[in-house]
């Protein structure tokens, strides 16, 4: 990305408004009247129910309708269906633009202003009811703050599990010069790049030592970057990425779209392939006794098919043939790894298609061969799991993180339903009142 590193990261959080700023955990008791609660993405529904939170936690759930205690405060969801805050295992938070439009804002907008914009684009995925994110790769450190922010209660926002910047090699995907001018490469940072294990294992060190929760690298091209979908990372290089990842506790995410660069990113230990264009019955086979997640992001195809609506020119031209291929595979992968057993975690590249859309990857997930019943899992359990937050949110049961949402109808039957959530609850905070 084209700016110098600063500081500045978070000095755009100084002018919040006052009132967000004094958002802290809540204490009081809360009683919540639902109609119907997939408390358990994966098991029977349970019909009338009380949720009852204290002090931002689930602490029981009873069957009926409990009358509130004198002085609690009771939500009335008696007529929807109450879920688990969803999970976006595979998000991008710092920008919600692409293509030449994406590139031009690099060299326009100022450092603090997009870190207001990564903290809008947070809210508007906390609203859509996804009360937890991964955000798999920023430069510049505004997600690394704004999680800090959250945490700390300066703000409100969805729990963020963040990677820090994206590592690669030189001229792979994360190398933000490739297709820049070489007299913008000097301001372009590079220590995201790694050649050779010892340089890879410096690369893991450095994005630990500035926060981050989990590791991301890329084995293959991107699309967005034109690089293609060849392997660009030796066996070597990958395998030195993820043992010092684990060595840290982190789990390790890679980005890859070639079949080549998934078979070496699983075999390297991988604990979730992105994208995983091209799947095939060897590498699910592989990702099966390996226990690998796989992410499918398909609405990435959303966010290339509205913006080439809006401009056919919106991607130079490269990339624009790379984004062709990429919306006639789409689902294709899903399509053999879920059949065969292989563990599905949601997640939507959310930035390359719009934030607060996060729910529209249900259609495509079920479009593909997904049961609601499983794609609900995916966004709650599994993901949960692969987010290593499974202790703390997920499901609706008593010790957990009161992430609460609400919507109308039956999303069993009907997933689309999760695009208009009517309540949301993060960590005990309502968030989008019924």
């Amino acid at each position: 990305m084209i700016r110098t590193t600063t500081r500045l990261a978070l000095a755009c959080f100084a002018t919040m408004p006052a009132a967000a700023l004094a958002q802290t955990a809540p204490t009081a008791t809360t009683y919540i009247h639902a109609g119907r609660v997939i408390a358990v993405p994966g098991q029977a529904p349970r019909g009338a129910t009380t949720i009852m939170v204290e002090a931002g936690r689930i602490t029981g759930l009873r069957d009926g309708y409990v009358p509130a205690p004198e002085g609690v405060k009771t939500i009335d969801l008696k007529g929807r269906t109450v879920l688990p805050g969803l999970i976006d295992s595979h998000t991008h938070l710092s920008s919600d633009r692409a293509g030449n439009e994406g590139i031009a804002a690099w060299g326009t907008d100022s450092l603090p202003l997009n870190a207001y914009e990564t903290y809008w684009n947070g809210m508007k995925t906390l609203r859509a009811g996804f009360t937890t994110v991964r955000n798999l790769g920023d430069s510049d450190g505004k997600v690394l703050a704004l999680k800090d922010a959250i945490k700390r209660g300066y703000l409100t926002g969805p729990r963020i599990i963040d990677a820090g910047e994206s590592i690669s090699t030189t001229g792979g995907h994360m190398d933000s010069r490739v297709g820049m001018a070489d007299d913008v490469h000097p301001h372009i940072g590079t220590e995201n790049l790694c050649d050779g294990v010892d340089d890879c294992r410096r690369a893991v060190r450095r994005q630990v030592g500035r926060g981050a929760d989990v590791i991301k690298f890329a084995t293959t091209g991107g699309v967005n970057s034109g690089t293609g979908l060849a392997t660009r990372m030796f066996e070597d290089e990958a395998k030195a990425l993820v043992d010092t990842a684990h060595a840290y506790g982190r789990k390790v995410a890679v980005h890859a779209h070639g079949a080549e660069g998934i078979r070496l990113a699983v075999a390297a230990g991988a604990d979730s392939i992105e994208h995983g264009t091209m799947i095939d019955a060897d590498i699910v086979k592989l990702m099966k006794d390996r226990k690998t997640f796989y992410v499918p992001t398909l609405s990435t195809v959303n966010g290339y098919l509205e913006r080439l609506a809006a401009n056919p020119n919106a991607y130079p031209p490269l990339i624009k043939a790379q984004i062709d291929w990429r919306i006639g595979v789409t689902g294709k992968s899903l399509q053999i790894a879920y059949p065969a057993g292989v563990r599905i975690a949601y997640g939507t590249d959310a930035g390359v298609s719009k934030h607060g859309r996060n729910a529209d990857e249900f259609e495509l997930l079920v479009k593909y061969g997904m049961p609601p019943a499983e794609a609900i899992k995916a966004a709650t359990v599994n993901a949960a799991e692969l987010l290593g937050v499974d202790k703390e949110t997920g499901t609706i049961e008593a010790g957990k993180a009161a992430d609460i949402i609400a919507v109308d109808g039956d999303p069993l039957a009907d997933v689309k339903v999760l695009k208009a959530v009517k309540f949301v609850m993060a960590r005990g905070e309502v968030i989008v009142a019924p």
